[in-house]
């Protein structure tokens, strides 16, 4: 593939039936942009028009995008607010959950401390009568110390450890006693925050992030309708700088077309189609651009005065075809063209004075380009710097044939022209004609 674009750009080849690429329009723009030195401005456009379409292509990806969103966005935004409204901690369900657990055990065993509470701190508790007991016993103490003391001393330890007792119960109770009202507040909080989590699918430690990330959601659709209308300000920017520059290479393609056809129709009067007359048709569509512009551009003719002109494949025969070519590249030889040209028979079906303008216009192509032709012509080959004999012969017996190409040496030139003129049978008249061709062209 790499050896082949690289041919295509060193040698350009055309054939006997290559006038059948005069068809395709887009062969007539590169034509006309090769004649008019617009090869740059036609790739500037091409590259607008991809810059263009890449942006359009953005701004429709991005407005569906903005609509999905819009489509989703009461919803999140529900689902922000309520989750926000909630306000959901890191570890809460937990903490709630043992809270929870605590109140409800709290009321089986709150009744069996106040009941401890009441024996030892109530009406009925032994604390006073054992405390006016132990200060009976020691005001007697100095009467007996041996046998009071110890008893006294127990019963100091004995009343501190039932005041201890006492205290404990009273805390317990504090403690214990819960309020209903909370209980139901903590169950309300840790089921509402469970139910959350069910309808949002995710864990109740995980609410407080899906809330963070419902609100960057929402701080994203903003962000996204904002680069939506930056992107269709760059995409109004590109297919303004788009059409201008489209505009601007339509301009100068129908000056470079009035220049083609001032060109171009003094060539067709020795290609013995001096009453023909050639144009180039231009229709210009503004909104309806593309890769390559806004122009449609074709190559229209006239054969005969009075008859209607139309598209050059439509009104020329393939003769005609073959001649209009020929003028063509007469003028575009050096725009547009490869370094070497080779015409393979492009002459085929001409002869007399139409081969001959065939021939005068190969040799001034050869003075911009290299030109090789191969060529049944006599008038076309006198015209030559150069020539080769191109002949077969067969070999191994008849098994394979071969082709040779021999220089023709410049005193065998005339024997070889004559033999183009007479055929198999140089004469003499032959000889003289083919003398008269050398030396027209020399």
């Amino acid at each position: 593939m790499t050896l082949r674009t690289l041919g295509a750009a060193l040698v350009e080849i055309h054939g006997q039936h290559d006038e059948r690429a005069l068809v395709d329009a887009k062969f007539h723009r590169r034509l006309l942009d090769a004649f008019g030195d617009l090869d740059d401005d036609a790739a500037k456009v091409e590259q607008l028009w991809e810059e263009r379409c890449a942006r359009e292509k953005e701004l429709v990806n991005q407005r569906e995008e903005v609509e999905r969103a819009q489509r989703e966005a009461d919803w999140l935004r529900h689902a922000f607010e309520e989750l926000a409204r909630l306000d959901p901690q890191a570890s809460e369900e937990s903490v709630l959950a043992q809270k929870r657990a605590f109140m409800m055990q709290a009321e089986k065993v709150v009744v069996d401390l106040r009941d401890a509470h009441e024996a030892v701190a109530g009406a009925h508790s032994p604390l006073p009568m054992l405390a006016a007991a132990a200060r009976r016993l020691e005001r007697r103490c100095a009467q007996a110390p041996v046998l009071i003391e110890p008893v006294v001393k127990a019963f100091d330890a004995a009343l501190r450890a039932l005041d201890e007792v006492r205290g404990q119960l009273a805390a317990a109770l504090r403690a214990g006693d819960c309020d209903p009202l909370e209980l139901e507040r903590v169950e309300e909080r840790l089921f509402g925050l469970r139910a959350a989590a069910r309808k949002y699918n995710v864990p109740v430690d995980d609410l407080n992030a899906l809330g963070a990330r419902y609100a960057a959601d929402l701080r994203g659709m903003d962000a996204s309708a904002a680069r939506l209308a930056a992107l269709e300000d760059a995409t109004r920017d590109a297919t303004d700088h788009y059409r201008n520059a489209a505009i601007a290479l339509s301009r100068a393609r129908k000056t470079a077309a009035e220049n083609l056809e001032r060109s171009v129709n003094p060539e067709l009067r020795p290609l013995r189609l001096e009453r023909a007359a050639f144009s180039v048709q231009i229709a210009c569509a503004p909104d309806a651009g593309g890769p390559h512009g806004i122009d449609h551009i074709e190559f229209w003719v006239q054969t005969n005065p009075g008859t209607r002109p139309g598209p050059l494949m439509k009104i020329a025969s393939g003769g005609e075809l073959a001649r209009f070519l020929m003028a063509l590249k007469a003028v575009l030889a050096d725009r547009g063209s490869a370094p070497t040209l080779v015409f393979d028979e492009i002459d085929t079906g001409a002869g007399g004075a139409v081969a001959d303008a065939i021939g005068v216009r190969l040799a001034r192509l050869a003075g911009r380009a290299q030109v090789i032709a191969v060529t049944h012509a006599p008038q076309v080959a006198a015209r030559a710097d150069r020539h080769y004999l191109i002949s077969k012969s067969t070999v191994e017996r008849g098994r394979r044939v071969a082709t040779r190409v021999t220089e023709v040496a410049a005193e065998t030139r005339r024997e070889e022209i004559a033999r183009m003129l007479a055929g198999a049978k140089i004469t003499a008249e032959a000889r003289a004609a083919a003398e008269r061709l050398l030396q027209a062209t020399g």
